[in-house]
């Protein structure tokens, strides 16, 4: 991000940095397509760079992800972001000039042991639209993404980096490297070629998470729209139809709690769909009706829990940035500002090298 003098913002809806001068573009691989790394990719691009993402999802997002079932739509990821930081506030206005986001005003409680106590709170709630992907989608529009692409080798070898995939294929080599994927991923990409930042990496701790994903033929009419719930192998359950833009149906996603998660972490996964969508109708005490479609999703890294406090880990005689919310907090603000982070590092070191 550029600095509070500068308040135009660039087509993508992120304030460019200001690029050196240079006759030369530099080949720089991002490793994931999620908020932090697309925000850095898109940063690097407009800066002057020539940026390829790598991602070995279907598509962008990585926690801000929205699953399609036929014509149903389910969150199950990201469920909602908040707005703290000015810089995060400029481009959220952008993407709601743009129609790519809305605030989310619906009602929200905290469940314990089936008794509902609605939320009286003035959060401003935001979701991308017409699901959370879209963000990520837009700001994946016109960068060079190559989807499919599990990166499991990297080699850093005469101030280059070769990338390796899954399938013994050459990904190609590079100037720079910036990873985004969660902390473990990072840490084990990086433990030979960078190890002091590995072992930062691998100090966060990141909770797994399984998600439901269920639709119903009738409106449950459970009074709110979504909650906390306490006591329970769930945390968080919402009517993802009360979203805006999302398309009529009665659909909702299921969070467990981390605890539970990782007690069942390798869990069939139907298995884990019935037990949690039973533990939903134990949770808000009501006897549910059999749901018309039902699945469950495993982040098997979902949330930080202990966050690096700094935005974004950054090796210069490597040319190696890390970034995502493990580094700047658990929010996709967090993600938002460390791969901005991560971005000005790899733009402040190409303008230093060039003054030397």
């Amino acid at each position: 991000m550029t600095n509070g003098d500068d308040s135009k913002l660039s087509t993508t809806s992120v304030e460019p940095i200001k690029r050196p001068r240079s006759k030369r573009h530099l080949e720089i691989a991002v490793i994931g397509a999620g908020m932090a790394g697309l925000v850095c990719a898109r940063l690097l691009s407009d800066a002057g760079s020539r940026v390829r993402v790598f991602d070995k999802a279907r598509g962008p997002g990585g926690r801000m992800a929205t699953r399609r079932r036929g014509d149903l739509r389910f969150d199950h990821g990201a469920q909602y972001f908040t707005v703290r930081d000015p810089r995060f506030r400029r481009a959220l206005e952008q993407w709601q000039a743009d129609g790519l986001v809305a605030r989310w005003t619906g009602t929200l409680a905290v469940v314990e042991n089936g008794e509902v106590v609605l939320k009286d709170d003035a959060t401003e709630r935001w979701v991308g639209v017409p699901g959370m992907s879209a963000i990520c989608g837009h700001l994946a529009n016109g960068l060079d993404v190559t989807y499919g692409s599990r990166i499991v080798h990297l080699e850093h070898r005469d101030n280059r980096w070769r990338l390796g995939t899954a399938d013994g294929a050459d990904a190609g080599r590079f100037d720079a490297v910036v990873l985004s994927a969660p902390a473990p991923q990072t840490a084990a990409l990086l433990a030979g070629p960078a190890p002091e930042l590995a072992a930062r990496t691998g100090e966060v701790e990141m909770a797994p998470c399984w998600a439901v994903m269920a639709s119903y033929a009738h409106d449950l009419e459970l009074g709110f729209d979504g909650a906390f719930v306490d006591d329970s192998p769930l945390n968080w359950i919402a009517r993802n139809t009360s979203k805006p833009g999302r398309p009529p149906g009665e659909t909702w996603v299921l969070h467990a709690s981390a605890e539970w998660s990782r007690e069942h972490l390798e869990l069939d996964q139907e298995i884990a769909a019935q037990w949690l969508v039973d533990a939903f109708g134990e949770a808000v005490g009501r006897t549910l009706p059999p749901p018309t479609s039902l699945t469950a999703h495993r982040w098997r890294f979902a949330l930080p829990v202990n966050p690096l406090a700094e935005p974004c880990l950054f090796d210069a005689s490597r040319s190696v940035a890390a970034c995502g919310d493990w580094a700047g907090g658990p929010r996709v603000e967090g993600a938002f500002l460390s791969g901005c982070a991560a971005a000005r590092r790899l733009i402040e070191l190409r303008s230093m090298t060039k003054r030397l």
